[in-house]
């Protein structure tokens, strides 16, 4: 069906150039001779009112009726890009005005809209194609807005907003090569929709208006000879009918090839990631190879500058910093006090992260542990500014390598500043490396994107700068291996590819978020080494997430211990086994099987359920859960006092044993 329908339009498209050459001038000839006649071997779909064939009139008609329906068709894409994008380009708040909109003229059937603008813009072929092309919008905009709220949710796009990337670089290169699939397929079909659509307005007269003709003119004209010479209506429909068909065959076998149905509403963002590599790998890459963008997927992506010492020193910095050093004399790399993550919701404000404290510092590796909703993975993203409208971040402080992330009277020089510190010093390790890296773009140019951005770097030396990171995280065959795409790597190699991302730049900082989650145990335990390896090499800090105790208790120099929102034990690793004082970080240690574990006995479990940040209760949060819990904690809060937040420090049930990680 798919040769068939582009058989079909290769044949209109040919007809369209060549029939206003061929016969132009014998579809206007004049014969009052042959008035009205009805088919015969010299006019086989007999001639009009003027004697002028009318088989000759249809071909001749081509031209005008897709040349009007393609304009009509660009005019809706254009236009529903504009609205579905809005909302990455112009912000969360005018974006939900745009979406509005877009919804309540989504509502208003696309025939009823085309009448409405046709009357605003008058008769003719001019406001015929606004009528159409603005009556089309809304359909292709609500499209755009659900492919495209998908994507930007995407590891990739998050990175290259902490890269410092623009918003409409980001929509180019990362966001519409995602969506491109659905929203050609829906453009090709919507082709043969603005056809139909145009002959029935030049039928009902609002269209083409003579002596420019089309094929709904023609059908007009024909329409009061339909019982005596039926064809003269006939021929123009059944072109409108063919034409509709091979745009919506080509529209399906377009479909077919990004691998989406369409029975399904062309709806699933997840097949744009799959379907635009799994396209023939030729024409991937010949038309992929140009583009460079998830060096962004993950930050810090920049090759090293040579001016910068490697004590941090980097001059003046955006928040006011001297740049003597990481935050001054205290050493601390990262320093959060008091930090809080807002997000609005219907029945009010909530806050997942409840004033957190802490400080990395330089060469110091700081493990977050908790149950999921623990908050740990919005701190890292509220530290690395990858938390948008409507959703606040607020701290007392919050400094990277001395610089003020929450400033907000910056000059455009300064906010330039913090960009590329940002850009240059932070890396992320995202969770799911697959959802990391930008699916349609080779991880060579991913990885060198980010040199390109912040320091100008060539194509060439961006490119061998990436070549030899993925060599530093022992990627094989590295020069070949930068020219696939992230699909083509395994799980492993992916993490560490976002690792080499990471050290394009001189980080002083990696926070990686469960990087060994779905890894075998085997490969977690070279991702963890390699890690390692990094820090020893340059003194580079890890603020380490992970719901693993043996892990972080292996890898890490001070673990905290995050319960609803909030930190609620901060210690050494090496006491994390025997001297955790609070009963949930006992409680966490507890319910990792061990070596000596019994295995005759069930494994121990946390009773309850985790809060609700929507629905902190008052007291300490981990009271109804907790064995030593007593009226003082169902009421007070305890604060964060000598490394732990908790009336019975240090207490322990009488049957309650020590445990050992191993």
């Amino acid at each position: 069906m798919g040769l068939a329908g582009t058989g079909l339009l290769t044949l209109l498209l040919t007809v369209a150039v060549l029939a206003p050459v061929l016969w132009g001038d014998a579809a206007e000839a004049i014969d009052t001779a042959a008035m009205l006649q009805g088919s015969s071997a010299d006019h086989w779909a007999g001639t009009d009112n003027l004697g002028r064939d009318l088989m000759l009139r249809t071909l001749v008609a081509t031209r005008l009726s897709l040349v009007l329906a393609l304009a009509a068709t660009a005019l809706a894409v254009a236009v529903g890009l504009l609205l579905g994008t809005a909302s990455l380009l112009l912000g969360a708040r005018a974006g939900r005005l745009v979406t509005a909109g877009v919804n309540i003229a989504v509502a208003f059937p696309g025939l009823l809209l085309a009448l409405f603008f046709a009357v605003v813009f008058g008769v003719g072929q001019v406001g015929s194609v606004l009528a159409i092309g603005l009556a089309g919008a809304p359909a292709f905009a609500r499209l755009c807005q659900t492919l495209v709220a998908g994507v930007a949710s995407r590891d990739y796009v998050a990175a290259a907003r902490l890269a410092g990337v623009g918003r409409l670089r980001i929509l180019l290169r990362h966001v519409l090569p995602n969506v491109g699939g659905p929203l050609v397929v829906n453009a090709t079909i919507g082709a043969g929709g603005a056809l139909l659509s145009f002959a029935g307005l030049s039928f009902l007269g609002l269209g083409v208006q003579a002596p420019a003709y089309d094929w709904g003119r023609l059908m007009q004209d024909g329409l009061n000879r339909i019982y005596l010479d039926p064809l003269a209506a006939l021929v123009p429909g059944l072109a409108v009918v063919v034409a509709g068909l091979a745009f919506n065959l080509t529209g399906e076998a377009v479909a077919r090839g990004f691998s989406i149905d369409t029975a399904d509403g062309l709806g699933g963002v997840s097949l744009l990631a799959g379907g635009a590599v799994r396209t023939r790998r030729g024409r991937a890459r010949r038309d992929r190879a140009a583009g460079a963008a998830a060096s962004r997927t993950a930050p810090g992506a920049v090759a090293p500058d040579p001016t910068v010492a490697d004590d941090g020193a980097s001059g003046a910095g955006p928040g006011g910093a001297s740049g003597a050093g990481p935050d001054g004399a205290s050493g601390a790399v990262l320093d959060v006090a008091d930090l809080v993550v807002t997000v609005p919701t219907p029945g009010g404000p909530v806050r997942p992260v409840r004033g957190v404290t802490f400080r990395v510092g330089r060469g110091e590796a700081v493990g977050v542990v908790g149950e999921s909703g623990s908050g740990k993975t919005l701190t890292a993203l509220a530290v690395a500014r990858l938390l948008e409208a409507p959703t606040t971040v607020t701290a007392r402080t919050l400094r990277f390598q001395g610089a003020d992330l929450l400033a907000t009277d910056l000059t455009a020089a300064q906010r330039t500043l913090l960009d590329t510190l940002l850009g240059t010093e932070l890396a992320m390790v995202f969770q799911d490396p697959m959802s990391s890296f930008n699916p349609v773009r080779r991880m060579g140019t991913q990885l060198a994107e980010g040199a390109r951005h912040h320091l100008r770097l060539g194509r060439r030396a961006a490119r061998e700068r990436a070549v030899d990171r993925l060599r530093a995280v022992r990627i094989p065959d590295p020069d070949r291996r930068a020219g696939q795409y992230p699909h083509e790597f395994s799980g492993g190699m992916r993490q560490r590819a976002m690792i080499g991302l990471g050290l394009m730049g001189s980080p002083a900082l990696i926070v990686a978020d469960e990087p060994t989650t779905a890894l075998d145990v085997t490969v977690q335990r070279q991702v963890l080494d390699l890690l390692a390896e990094v820090r020893a090499q340059d003194a580079v800090a890890l603020l380490l997430i992970s719901h693993d105790v043996s892990v972080v208790a292996d890898v890490c120099d001070r673990v905290l211990v995050m319960y609803a929102g909030r930190v609620v034990e901060d210690l050494p690793a090496a006491h994390l086994a025997t001297g955790a004082r609070h009963p949930y970080t006992r409680a966490l240690v507890s319910a990792v099987p061990h070596l000596a574990t019994d295995l005759d006995r069930p494994l121990t479990v946390i009773p309850g359920r985790p809060v609700d940040p929507a629905d902190v209760p008052a007291g300490c949060p981990f009271a109804p859960r907790c064995p030593l819990a007593d009226a003082r904690c169902r009421t007070e809060d305890p604060e964060l006092v000598d490394g732990v937040a908790c009336w019975h420090p240090g207490e322990r049930r009488p049957a309650e044993p020590a445990v050992v990680v191993a």
